[in-house]
């Protein structure tokens, strides 16, 4: 199974395709960083962040995205481009039939780390050694698209598990 994990931003936006084959540990397929210039029009911007990352699902054919949900700060302008940014991923996605899950910041961090308030270095090495890496993933944008990555592969099927359960238990 191909999953593609994004980290969504309007400046920098992560992404990291990972590859997990039955028991075997998830692998690295690819990763990379969709950067807009800060003095380019929002909605040049948000295009270059759609056509992209479209470029990203037409190369890798991911059968499943896992996003990060948009964390609340104190600065507003920083909070609604990453909405914009995530509401273009949100619809690449859902154009290529990529299904997305996501996940919240602590959530992401808890399943990987153990820890719902581990800092980003702690996130990058956890991700490094989950996925073997000979280096942390750079820049952290990219290891927090892995992170939420590795989340779903460890979520996911319990969800749906769950939601199978339900749907059995309707008859």
């Amino acid at each position: 199974m191909r999953i593609l994990g994004i980290d969504p931003g309007l400046d920098r936006t992560g992404w990291a395709v990972l590859e997990k084959d039955g028991a075997a540990p998830p692998r690295l397929r690819a990763s990379g960083l969709i950067h807009t210039p800060a003095n380019t029009r929002l909605e040049k911007r948000l295009s270059s962040v759609y056509d992209e990352l479209c470029a990203v699902v037409r190369e890798h054919d991911p059968a499943e995205a896992a996003i990060e949900e948009v964390f609340f700060s104190k600065r507003a302008d920083t909070q609604a481009n990453t909405t914009h940014a995530r509401g273009v991923i949100l619809l690449a996605c859902d154009k290529a039939g990529v299904p997305i899950s996501s996940y919240n910041p602590k959530t992401i961090k808890k399943t990987i780390s153990g820890s719902g308030s581990a800092e980003k270095r702690q996130m990058q090495r956890v991700v490094q050694l989950t996925l073997n890496l000979p280096a942390p993933l750079e820049p952290d944008d990219v290891a927090d698209a892995a992170a939420a990555a590795l989340c779903h592969l460890r979520l996911a099927p319990f969800a749906k598990a769950l939601a199978a359960a339900k749907e059995r238990a309707k008859c």
